[in-house]
């Protein structure tokens, strides 16, 4: 099921129909065999803090954040700045994003089957755009959470701090100065940007290896050549005509008797993007997180068309009519991070780490400072050629930029 999203959204009417989602829930609860229960469910914050909430298991993901929300004393027109994502909880307690958790998902269902205690729930801001930092940071709680979260991505180098900005950044959480140093955070490269794990792109050669982060309406691709040559470069949203996410079982060369079950799916995720004027080029990217790739690029697109028409994404939530939504008595209020402690003078962590360890920040040295790379194509890719027209997620923010705009 988690693999319809990205599709379902594509359709407002299937993604609106409430008998729709209503058949989608049944289905979850009936695969997995859990009854309609009242069960306790942890989701944590970016500081690691966690938030117990009582909740139905058959309570799909705007009850669970509602939940979560008043357990924080969040305001209700808050509540839409935030969302709740699947998380896999790596060794040294950073998160490798498995994927938004969509409308019609029931949390404790999606988490529970997969029956691994990696496998979290987290809470963390789901727009793009800077600017809203404002409105979330009229209220104490909402200024709080984006505080945590801003310090975790600067300590798991998410976010890029030289030894200046870091100086300036414990100040300002030293004297509490949450504002400011959101402030400071929003100047800083890679400011609200999600990091993703190492994979391969066949751009601009095939089998590049490459970190992808998605942010400020691009993917940002950081790719070592073959030549081990490390280039960085940016795909804009607003130039990608479509995409589309493909799954596929390698076939087993072993005996005849191995079960292809075992083999393990590979999900790519591929855009056709605007190189210069009249000419598309494909680019794939394969990784496990392709499906959260593809719910990046549609949420960025839908916040870019909610711009364009004058809308705002602030949203009051409205109670379901069939049973009213259970609040705690007692608010969780939400704690301030440790302050940022600085890692022993060395290198920066090799390519196949994305993230730093423990509570450190990570620093990087002139030698690992990237060259851009141009974005023309170097090498076609005929990732088109094998999916019907249906397949594609069509981009209505895409804009036809010719060569006078590079």
């Amino acid at each position: 099921l988690a693999r319809l999203a990205p599709a379902v959204r594509q359709d407002p009417t299937l993604g609106g129909s409430e008998t729709f989602n209503s058949f989608l829930r049944k289905a979850q609860q009936e695969t997995q065999q859990i009854p309609t229960e009242e069960v306790v469910l942890e989701v944590l914050l970016s500081n690691g803090q966690k938030v117990k909430v009582t909740i139905l298991t058959s309570d799909q993901t705007e009850d669970v954040l509602e939940a979560v929300a008043a357990k924080l004393d969040l305001p209700d027109d808050l509540v839409g700045y935030f969302s709740l994502f699947l998380v896999r909880e790596t060794k040294d307690r950073a998160f490798s994003f498995v994927r938004k958790l969509q409308e019609f998902e029931l949390p404790y269902v999606s988490v529970t089957s997969l029956h691994n205690p990696e496998f979290r729930i987290i809470l963390r801001k789901s727009y793009w755009d800077s600017s809203y930092d404002d409105d979330v940071m009229e209220h104490r709680v909402g200024l709080n959470l984006l505080y945590a979260q801003t310090v975790s991505d600067i300590e798991h180098g998410w976010i890029v701090v030289n030894k200046e900005q870091h100086r300036q950044l414990k100040s300002l959480q030293e004297k509490v100065s949450k504002k400011e140093f959101i402030r400071l955070a929003q100047t800083l490269k890679y400011y609200g940007y999600l990091k993703f794990d190492p994979c391969v792109t066949d751009f601009p050669e095939k089998g590049c290896h490459v970190v992808v982060s998605a942010g400020n309406n691009e993917l940002n691709f950081q790719v070592r050549l073959p030549s081990e040559q490390i280039k960085e470069g940016s795909f804009k949203v607003t130039r990608m005509r479509c995409w589309r996410v493909t799954s596929s079982v390698p076939m087993s060369n072993g005996p005849s008797g191995t079960s292809p079950g075992k083999s393990e799916v590979k999900l790519e995720l591929a855009f056709e993007y605007l190189m210069s004027k009249d000419r598309l080029q494909w680019v794939t990217i394969t990784s496990p997180q392709a499906i959260m790739l593809s719910i990046c690029l549609q949420s960025m697109v839908d916040e870019l068309m909610v711009k364009k028409s004058g809308g705002s994404i602030r949203k009051m939530f409205r109670r379901r009519v069939n049973g009213a939504l259970r609040r705690s008595d007692s608010q969780q209020a939400v704690k301030s991070p440790p302050l940022l402690s600085r890692r022993g003078r060395g290198h920066p962590p090799p390519w196949g780490s994305c993230w730093g360890s423990g509570s450190s920040l990570t620093l990087p040295s002139p030698q690992s400072k990237l060259t851009s790379v141009s974005l023309r194509g170097i090498s076609h890719s005929s990732s088109a050629n094998d999916v019907g027209a249906n397949d594609f997620h069509g981009n209505y923010a895409f804009e036809g930029i010719g060569d006078e705009d590079l």
